[in-house]
């Protein structure tokens, strides 16, 4: 099941996200200010973190400061704040999202669904060698060797090689 923290000073934001992402089968944290948000990231790996900007004891910027020298979480700011510098230097920071209050609930939950996604795909590795039936592909190195000898290939077909090894229990059409 995937985490969520849900960071923001007014309790009835928090608890509309709470709602829709329990709603949508997230497990969910609530912190009220950035000090308790930063501690909270630290000691837990959450796959997505829902942020406002403006809060007491430590705002949402100095706290993506924080948790990104640990942590790369994907960050949604959650924020009043609309003017283009501040969506630019969020982002400069290392957020992957920015939505202006007020928000629709619904969209918020597709954007975490979307951020979560493309993590999770950046994550899956594709190994650095792969084989299959006397073939040996070097990713790294794009070469083919076959039955130990070095293949020469254009960059076309070892792009289309790869694919068909990488896909070689499904069933593929021309397109």
């Amino acid at each position: 099941m995937m985490k969520i923290l849900i960071v923001d000073d007014e309790a009835n934001i928090r608890r509309v996200v709470r709602e829709y992402a329990e709603f949508e089968g997230y497990e969910t944290d609530e912190a009220g200010d950035g000090m308790e948000a930063v501690s909270m990231a630290k000691a837990t790996d959450y796959d997505v973190i829902v942020m406002d900007i403006m809060m007491p004891r430590l705002d949402g910027y100095s706290a993506c400061k924080e948790i990104r020298k640990t942590k790369n979480t994907p960050i949604i700011m959650l924020s009043a704040r609309g003017e283009e510098y501040d969506k630019l230097f969020g982002f400069e920071l290392g957020i992957d999202d920015y939505v202006v209050k007020p928000f629709s609930p619904k969209e918020l939950m597709a954007r975490i669904k979307a951020v979560s996604l493309r993590r999770h795909t950046a994550q899956q590795q594709v190994p650095e060698r792969m084989t299959f039936e006397g073939l040996e592909i070097d990713m790294a190195g794009r070469e083919v060797y076959v039955n130990g000898q070095k293949a020469n290939m254009t960059p076309k077909e070892y792009d289309l090689l790869f694919y068909l090894v990488k896909n070689r229990n499904i069933a593929l059409t021309r397109d």
